[in-house]
């Protein structure tokens, strides 16, 4: 029967994750350090195998025996590349076990799941080589029939496919927990809840995190069964993965005790005492402004905790940003603190819009010159005077910022708006 010779295939860039690498920035060290090979079998020394090993590069390849597998154990050190592994040899601790003539070899995948193994069987013994290969080994060798040539070439073969393994199961694994974020941070985003109002409601977020669906900044909108409709907007300081946790659990308690009946200073006090519980580090806090809009949708209570006031639009009269002179701390930063409930006026006709820092902080151009609640107003102003109205006018809206900031803007961006037309 001939040899087996193991046929090295072409391992794409992309699964292998060292060839865009290599193009950039050369060889690794891993790349080019010798090869170092571990030896398990009953008689290394006698063994004709061993002699005249070369990598690639044609340095010798270290050789290191053991006679069993416990003297492996102490040898399997993190420079060891390659096993090379005599099936022959006989497993620890499997007396009374039913007889298993590869758990030598699950034994040794045990104890170094991060190197590539070898087997080495009877020549003639095709379908045991075959099962070890199913079983996790890179690949198999006659004993009988084996030359320095051929086995520095399966060496080497072995070692790029346990790395190509290895970045393709991380691969997997990357994507596989990237879909699960995706789908918990979707899962995350509230759904509002309006059944029965007459308001219009429509939401913009981005995060400014890279590749992420939820930032620090959080939004909520509820109806409660007196009919009044409660809307509320937030920002965590920081733009982590924490933060976005804690937004999140300042959201579901702001809805929890919102359909419990709080509202104003008391549900504001009682948030503060959640976010001092629930924040990794005492510097942390959060800007907050929640909006009652009663029953009838001309009246509203406005309450202000370190937060941009809202933006109001009105048919006949200019955008303008709600009175914030009774806007009280932030969340977190004073223990004890209070947050005065103002009575404002909507009107019959309305379009109220909350926002976050975000949309009003990014630069204008090159210059160190940000766009501000002056320059929001009247951007609005214009977008709403060319008939731009719901998703599509925050839409627009977030679009200029970004465009007049000269590319993705750093910090989170959530805005909703609530509209009344009689």
């Amino acid at each position: 029967m001939p040899v087996p010779v193991p046929r090295q295939r072409a391992i794409p860039a992309v699964e292998s994750g060292q060839a865009q690498a290599a193009s950039v920035v050369g060889p690794t060290k891993e790349d080019t350090a010798p090869l170092t090979l571990l030896l398990i079998e009953d008689d290394p020394g006698g063994s004709a195998i061993v002699p005249d090993l070369l990598d690639s590069a044609g340095q010798p390849i270290r050789v290191r025996t053991a006679r069993n597998l416990t003297e492996a154990g102490r040898l399997l050190t993190d420079d060891v590349h390659c096993i090379l592994l005599d099936l022959a040899l006989t497993a620890p601790g499997r007396a009374g076990e039913p007889d298993d003539e590869l758990a030598v070899l699950k034994h040794v995948l045990e104890i170094a799941p991060r190197h590539a193994v070898l087997a080495l069987t009877a020549s003639g013994d095709a379908e045991r080589g075959a099962q070890a290969v199913r079983v996790g080994a890179q690949d198999y060798l006659f004993r009988d029939e084996l030359d320095g040539r051929l086995l520095s070439r399966a060496i080497r073969y072995a070692v790029e496919r346990k790395r190509s393994d290895t970045a393709e199961r991380r691969l997997a694994e990357g994507r596989m927990r990237a879909q699960e974020n995706r789908r918990l941070e979707r899962g995350l985003l509230p759904t509002p809840l309006l059944d029965g109002s007459p308001l219009r409601f429509a939401a913009r977020y981005r995060p400014g995190r890279s590749r992420a669906l939820l930032g620090g900044d959080f939004y909520d909108v509820v109806r409660t069964p007196d009919g009044t409709v409660h809307a509320m907007i937030g920002d965590v300081c920081g733009h982590g993965p924490d933060e976005a946790a804690l937004g999140v659990e300042l959201r579901i308690a702001w809805r929890a005790l919102t359909l419990a009946g709080l509202c104003g200073d008391q549900l504001l006090s009682t948030l503060q005492q959640v976010l001092e519980h629930e924040r990794s580090d005492d510097e942390i806090f959060a800007t907050l402004c929640t909006v009652d809009i009663a029953p009838d949708g001309r009246r509203a209570g406005l309450c202000l905790a370190g937060h941009p006031a809202p933006l109001i639009a009105r048919p006949g009269r200019a955008p303008q940003l709600l009175p914030y002179d009774n806007n009280g701390p932030a969340l977190g930063l004073l223990p004890g603190a209070r947050w005065p409930r103002m009575q404002v006026q909507l009107g019959a006709e309305w379009s109220l819009m909350l926002y976050t820092d975000g949309l009003i902080e990014g630069h204008i151009g090159a210059g160190r010159e940000r766009l501000g609640q002056d320059g929001m107003v009247e951007m609005i102003s214009r977008q709403l005077a060319e008939g731009l109205r719901g998703e599509e006018l925050l839409r627009a809206a977030v679009h200029e910022v970004r465009e007049l900031n000269g590319g993705e803007l750093t910090d989170d961006v959530a805005v909703l708006l609530l509209d009344r037309v009689p």
